[in-house]
Order: structure tokens, then C-alpha cells, then sequence
């Protein structure tokens, strides 16, 4: 296959890396911005939904859109109920000081991560998709006659693929309207602007806190169920969206969902186009040595707003 035909490949494979791992980014986002908690457990909450989604989809059998639709529905739910029992257990005793949230976080990343491991064991297994078509793809060439349209040997994506990047878009464009059109996006928004003027109005701070980290968490459940049917269900599956939704939200800006999401697309359309061409660690140092100039000389990201 000549290279224009496989960089296509490799910029669809990008971009359903780069959709997942919006959503997941945002969900970290969202906490900090609001919160002010660094969630050091979010890839944890990503590999809940994961592990949820495989429980759910193999206890339905059958037709495997049933349960997968039935993840979709659980997973995020689930993850979400537990990430409130954290907030209300562990966070909301320490008032959110900075440091003690950091330390709470770590011990409930090894104790998800643990009870994980030891109900659903040490393998990965995986989710078959909702469906599963090769979809051919069209190449265009300048030739004699002018443009032609051919379709090179190999040149297929898969159909679920294209559903993950529709799907993503979906509920990010939900997300927004859910934060710029409703009541708790305005509530959430006061919150994150100023606490103690909200609660001075009458805002319920404290419940608004439970939503926020239930709703990061329950992002993050929603990214696992849909790229699990591509990937594996394992129990150790958290790091990397750990490290990349950190790479994401330190180079949008803390706090800023534009930059978030814009983040999430430049890293994961070049991990899935460095992974593809040369090697998924050449795309991770990439990755980190962009945080690190970004640290250097726009210590608040591209589109975080400098503190007063």
C-alpha cells in the first residue's frame, strides 16, 4: 500500500484514540476545574467501565448489541455511584485540601484496582463488538484522465471504529449543552467560578462536588465501554489514560474544557499516527517532552486563563 493510503489509516486510527480520549480528558477536567481535586484515580474509573461493561455484555449473551447497550447504560452509572461514595467517604472529610486528595486518590486507584483483580482476575478478555463491518475505502489519483477513483487492497476501516468517533462527538456535543444550556451546567459553572459566592446564593456546594466527580468518573465509564470492544478488559488498563488525560489537560489549560477536547485531538491523532508509522513509546515521549515545553513557556496551557 503506497503512503497516502496508509496515513489514512493511521489518521482513523488517531481519531478514535483522539475521541476516546476526549471523553476521558474531560471527566479529569471537569473535577479539577470545578473541584480543584487532581483525581490521581481517573484511569481506575476508566478501567471500572471496562470491567463493568465485560460483566454486563457476557451476562446477556446472546445478541451482543443487547448488552452492549446495556454497558453503555450500567457502566458509567455504576462508576459514578462509587466515585459519590468516594467523594462523600474520603474527599469531602478531608475538605478537599490539595494534598490530602492527592494521598485519598492513590488509595482508591490500589483499592479499585485490587477488588478488580480479585473479582474479575488477572486477564484480559474481551467485548464483542455491537457490529462489525469492513467498510472499503476510496483513494483518489491525478492520472492521464484526470481524477480517478480507485480502491487500494487494504485500504478498509472498521464500522464500530466510525461509530466511536460519532458517538464521541455526540456527547461532547451534549456535554456542552449540558454545561452552557441547563440549570446544573450554571450551577456548576458558579461553583467553579467562585465557591464561597456560590454558596453564599444558595448553591449546594457540597452536592454540586458529588455530581462533578460522579460525572468525571462516570465520562471516563462511558470512554472504557465504548473502546473495550477494540481493545481488552484488563484489570491494569488505567495507566495510560491516566498519563494521557494528565498530557491533555496540562496542555489545554486546568480547568478549560475547549482546551481540553483540542488537546485530546492533537495527542490522539499523533499517538495514533506516530504509533502507526514508528512506535507507540516514541509517541509517549513525544507526548511528555510537549507537556514539558508547554510547562516552560505557558505554565496554563494553551488555553488556560493566567492566575490573577
Amino acid at each position: 500500500m503506497e503512503f497516502g493510503p496508509h496515513l489514512l489509516l493511521a489518521v482513523l486510527e488517531g481519531a478514535v484514540g483522539a475521541a476516546v480520549l476526549a471523553l476521558t480528558a474531560l471527566g479529569l477536567s471537569l473535577v479539577f476545574g470545578v473541584m480543584r481535586v487532581v483525581n490521581v484515580a481517573h484511569g481506575e474509573f476508566f478501567m471500572l467501565g471496562a470491567v463493568i461493561a465485560w460483566f454486563v455484555a457476557t451476562s446477556f449473551g446472546g445478541q451482543p448489541a443487547v448488552g452492549f447497550v446495556a454497558a453503555l447504560a450500567v457502566a458509567p452509572l455504576i462508576a459514578g455511584l462509587v466515585a459519590v461514595l468516594v467523594d462523600r467517604l474520603i474527599l469531602k472529610p478531608v475538605k478537599y485540601d490539595p494534598e490530602a486528595t492527592i494521598v485519598g486518590t492513590i488509595g482508591v486507584l490500589y483499592i479499585l484496582q485490587q477488588t478488580a483483580l480479585m473479582t474479575y482476575g488477572p486477564e484480559a478478555r474481551p467485548v464483542e463488538p455491537p457490529f462489525s463491518h469492513r467498510i472499503a475505502l476510496p483513494w483518489f489519483e491525478w492520472g492521464e484522465n484526470g481524477f480517478a477513483m480507485f480502491y487500494p487492497w487494504g485500504l478498509s476501516t472498521n464500522s464500530y471504529k466510525l461509530f466511536v468517533i460519532a458517538a464521541a462527538i455526540v456527547i461532547l456535543l451534549v456535554f456542552w449543552l449540558v454545561m452552557t444550556r441547563s440549570r446544573a451546567g450554571l450551577l456548576m459553572r458558579a461553583t467553579q467560578l467562585d465557591r464561597e459566592t456560590a454558596l453564599a446564593f444558595g448553591i449546594p456546594v457540597s452536592r454540586v462536588y458529588s455530581v462533578v466527580f460522579g460525572l468525571g468518573a462516570g465520562l471516563a465509564a462511558l470512554a472504557a465501554v465504548l473502546i473495550v470492544p477494540i481493545q481488552q478488559a484488563h484489570y491494569l488498563m488505567g495507566h495510560d489514560p491516566l498519563l494521557l488525560s494528565f498530557i491533555v489537560v496540562i496542555i489545554g489549560g486546568l480547568g478549560s474544557i475547549r482546551g481540553t477536547v483540542l488537546a485530546a485531538v492533537l495527542i490522539g491523532m499523533s499517538d495514533g499516527i506516530i504509533s502507526v508509522f514508528l512506535s507507540p513509546t516514541l509517541s509517549k515521549i513525544i507526548a511528555t517532552l510537549l507537556v514539558a515545553l508547554v510547562l516552560v513557556f505557558r505554565p496554563q496551557g494553551l488555553f488556560g486563563k493566567k492566575p490573577a
